[in-house]
């Protein structure tokens, strides 16, 4: 079967930055499902990990990345209960196993959902890793609910990105809260308030303009850009005994004891905590992503695709890394196979 990978980590200027191979299609054992995969897309963990994974060094068999796919389950393992052969599937997968850069692929049941079914392929491959994020940091970490916080306020920081952008749309048409989002060019700004919120402030100028739209502190806060950047922002704006929430990655350690006083709490967000560590509640991502597909079906949730390139080789794949690459990138990029 055809996949793309790279033996060493390079820029995509080099040629085998990514090379096409052939490898062995493999069988799925116990609670293993093999899916033939129709579409991917792409998120910042994939270029981060092409330029640095295997820096400096070089490995025989190519390493196959990629955490976003939509397919079809081709065969089951014996100890498979949640799937059958035939079922139409979305996942993001686990980031100690190989990725969806591949025509097939083998991913374990308790991290897949049965994908929307009034959505295109590409749509819903543009939904599992962001969506698993945005939902596992406002409802399993925060643990919001519409009931006792609809209402409330919540500042993301990165609106429209990947998880950004349903981030908002989760906060406002779920949980019910006012939404500030974070976005400094007009189709950005756009895309931001398609996507359903309130309030669209520059991050150049956080604190004041989140000031100028009315707020003095706000419930929650989340960062999906970088942590260092805004932190101070953050502990000034937070409102006592509120939530603060990140994904990035600090190159400088923050400090917490800035939060004492207001009582706040500070949460870490990965999505393949529960896949990397097998926790005895990973069936939740399961549960997340059909509640997803629901959601998406009843039309409370869009897609966030905003790209889409036909055609799994090495010259599309590259493309959407350097898509990803400039930063500049609204909603999803997708590729079709």
């Amino acid at each position: 079967m055809k996949a793309i990978g790279f033996r060493t980590s390079l820029p995509l200027t080099e040629a085998e930055s990514f090379i096409e191979f052939e490898k062995e299609q493999p069988i799925p054992r116990d609670r293993e499902l093999l899916v033939r995969v129709a579409a991917i897309s792409v998120n910042p963990v994939d270029f981060k990990l092409r330029q640095n994974s295997l820096r400096g060094k070089t490995q025989d068999q190519p390493k196959v990345i990629g955490w976003d796919a939509v397919g079809t389950v081709e065969a089951v393992g014996d100890k498979v209960v949640l799937f059958k052969k035939g079922d139409s599937v979305f996942y993001a997968g686990d980031i100690t196993r190989d990725g969806s850069n591949q025509e097939y692929q083998l991913v374990e049941e308790r991290i897949v959902g049965f994908a929307p079914k009034n959505s295109s392929a590409e749509a819903a491959a543009a939904m599992p890793l962001t969506a698993l994020t945005a939902y596992e940091i406002l409802i399993d970490r925060f643990r919001l609910t519409a009931d006792k916080d609809k209402g409330k306020s919540i500042l993301i920081i990165g609106g429209a990105g990947g998880v950004g952008s349903v981030a908002i749309q989760l906060a406002k048409e779920v949980l019910g809260l006012k939404v500030i989002a974070t976005a400094s060019r007009q189709n950005s700004v756009d895309w931001c308030k398609k996507m359903g919120a309130d309030w669209v402030v520059d991050h150049k100028d956080l604190v004041n303009e989140v000031k100028k739209a009315g707020f003095e502190t706000v419930d929650f806060i989340v960062d999906f850009v970088d942590l260092n950047q805004y932190w101070d922002s953050m502990v000034e704006l937070i409102k006592p005994q509120g939530m603060i929430g990140s994904i990035s990655d600090p190159v400088q350690p923050v400090n917490l004891r800035q939060l004492k006083g207001k009582s706040v709490s500070f949460h870490w967000e990965l999505m393949f905590t529960r896949s990397m560590y097998q926790t005895p509640d990973i069936n939740r991502q399961h549960e997340i992503l059909n509640h997803i597909a629901q959601l998406m079906d009843a039309g409370t949730l869009r897609s966030t695709l905003n790209r889409t390139i036909r055609g799994f080789n090495v010259e599309n794949l590259k493309e959407a890394h350097r898509l990803l690459e400039s930063g500049k990138t609204i909603g999803k990029v997708v590729l079709t196979f």
